[in-house]
């Protein structure tokens, strides 16, 4: 028979405890017992148990059983979800009723009958494991209802997207942390998104977090949760994305802008494969597929100190780098095609055919925002057309970027312009990485995503 399930036993008399064990280890897979009614929380957040058995009297209260009441609710408190099966010499009517109004699963009466005390713990174990699923359940579905679906295709022919295609099969299969590199708007989340498709995992969550707008402080409560009460608004307790990701793909784009601090914490976590919710003891095991994505150099980042090395070699046991696009040749065409469809089907117009003129313009365009950049102009592109053809002059092109703009300045006085090109210069300057063009413009990281989103045409 196979043994399942990890169980606690909470009894002063040390042969109860003894005779216990016995009767129960060919069926139980861990067992811990203790005769000090102190230590019990203690033991829950530390061995985690499916199933309790506790004595309703310790050495203070022989027979009334209030100290097991007590034990109880303070249990409850913890765990709303604890399976506890009372066992005591002075079993009663009342006491039971009173047990289970109370929330006690069961109520087992000493001496007891082998077959039946092994029956009612096998039960309250297989009780205890799907009260924590259905929790875990809930708690992803709570958390994913509020994440939004991401693109799902991957589109591209050229030699770059084909190498892409084979490392993500090969490492499909596999287990094995991945980091993607490239410059901001290269479709990272969508190849992320595709090897969880391709994985053992993809019937669990892919969960996606990008680190580079979390605050510091929310950082924990962000990946690891937080209990009721953890913090001022803590009102209710809610799973962090480690959790929600149990048993799926944990995407953490933007990982070079963690903090020293934040960096040790992930560490640990990976190290130790558990995380504890703030505001708890508890420790919970995790199992998750880690995809790291970022636009900054680290391997620059951890010669000069500024990225932990252990971390590094952690997410990184295969590097895929994603091109920019215009190093993607006739991808341009065929994503322009692609979200030309797109988003006729989304605003109910006919899909416009590109002339050869367009498709030029198109090609020799650096395209310093990459993919996103070219999916926001095919998207104004359909509102704005005539739905027939796209012309070269349809294109919303701007004639300045990083790689034309020298020699330009004072150019234009357009506020905006000048805006737009002093912070594609400053992310040329600092090879995309977002912290160090933030402090070159005088500005927060966070300021600089904003106006990024305001200059694409994403700021809602």
């Amino acid at each position: 028979m196979k043994k399942e399930g990890k169980i606690l036993i909470a009894d002063d008399n040390e042969d109860v405890l003894f005779a216990l064990n016995l009767l129960l280890e060919p069926y139980v897979e861990k067992i811990k017992v203790t005769t000090n009614p102190q230590r019990v929380e203690y033991f829950i957040n530390d061995f985690n148990p499916d199933i309790i058995l506790l004595d309703m009297n310790f050495n203070r209260d022989a027979i009334s059983g209030e100290e097991g009441f007590t034990l109880l609710e303070n249990i409850l408190k913890k765990d709303p979800g604890a399976v506890v099966i009372f066992i005591t010499a002075y079993s009663d009517t009342q006491k039971a009723v009173r047990a289970i109004k109370a929330g006690a699963t069961d109520f087992i009466a000493k001496p007891w009958e082998n077959d039946k005390l092994v029956a009612t713990v096998l039960s309250g174990i297989k009780l205890g494991k799907s009260r924590r699923e259905v929790n875990s359940l809930k708690e992803q579905l709570d958390a994913l209802s509020s994440v939004e679906p991401g693109e799902e295709c991957v589109i591209g022919e050229s030699a770059a997207m084909d190498e892409i295609f084979c490392t993500a099969d090969k490492v499909g299969t596999t287990d094995a942390n991945v980091l993607l590199l490239g410059e901001n708007g290269t479709g990272k989340d969508v190849i992320a998104r595709m090897i969880h498709r391709i994985s053992l995992r993809s019937r669990s969550p892919f969960v996606h977090i990008d680190l580079g707008s979390i605050p510091e402080q929310l950082f924990e409560s962000e990946l690891f949760g937080y209990e009721k009460g953890a913090f001022t608004d803590a009102r209710k307790s809610k799973a962090g994305r480690f959790e929600v990701a149990n048993g799926g793909t944990l995407f953490l784009d933007e990982i070079g802008n963690l903090t020293p601090s934040a960096q040790a914490k992930l560490l640990s976590v990976l190290q130790q494969r558990q995380i504890c919710r703030l505001g708890s003891n508890r420790n919970i095991p995790i199992d998750v597929r880690l995809i790291c994505a970022t636009n900054a150099n680290i391997a620059s980042m951890v010669e000069e100190g500024k990225f932990r090395q252990d971390l590094f070699y952690r997410i990184n046991t295969v590097e895929i780098n994603v091109p920019p696009l215009r190093e993607r040749g006739n991808d341009i065409i065929l994503l322009a095609e692609h979200f030309l469809q797109k988003y006729s089907h989304k605003y109910g117009k006919r899909v416009p055919k590109i002339t050869r003129e367009a498709k030029q313009k198109l090609l020799k365009y650096p395209w310093p925002g990459n993919v996103r950049e070219l999916q926001h102009i095919m998207e104004r592109c359909v509102i704005l057309g005539n739905g027939l053809s796209l012309l070269p002059d349809d294109l919303p092109l701007k004639p300045s970027t990083p790689h034309t703009s020298k020699g330009n300045t004072g150019a234009t006085l357009n506020l905006q312009e000048v805006e737009q090109q002093t912070i594609e210069k400053a992310m040329l300057l600092c090879g995309g990485n977002m912290n160090k063009a933030a402090q070159m413009l005088g500005i927060t990281r966070y300021a600089l995503y904003r106006k990024l989103d305001k200059l694409n045409g994403t700021e809602q």
